[in-house]
């Protein structure tokens, strides 16, 4: 990519979304995150991007894991526009959770 590693940066920019999910969501309330990560998987189609967030806290971490998603979404079209100006981000979604007051839950 002309601009760098498109991969990376997602990844990153994945990161610092979920960590920062309580200054762009109103009312979404600060826990402490565990850990995060981030996974980007070139299709022929486009890119999947799969975010796990973790917290011990008594709340869920779907917000986070969500912006975290995002977040990757927007850096990586930051970074491909150039080639690919009709980028786009689709089916942003809890796939599954586990934890918190409902359990186990899949999509």
């Amino acid at each position: 990519m002309p601009k760098g590693d498109a991969l990376a940066v997602a990844r990153i920019a994945g990161i610092a979304g979920a960590k920062k999910t309580p200054d762009l969501i109103p009312l979404c309330h600060p826990i402490g995150l565990h850990g995060v990560s981030v996974e980007v998987t070139v299709t022929d189609e486009g890119a999947d991007i799969t975010s796990v967030a973790r917290t011990a806290d008594r709340t869920g971490v779907e917000m986070e894991a969500l912006t975290s998603v995002a977040v990757a979404g927007l850096a990586l079209i930051d970074m491909v526009k150039a080639i690919d100006p009709a980028a786009v981000i689709t089916d942003v979604r809890v796939e599954w959770k586990e934890g918190g007051k409902t359990g186990r839950w899949s999509r």
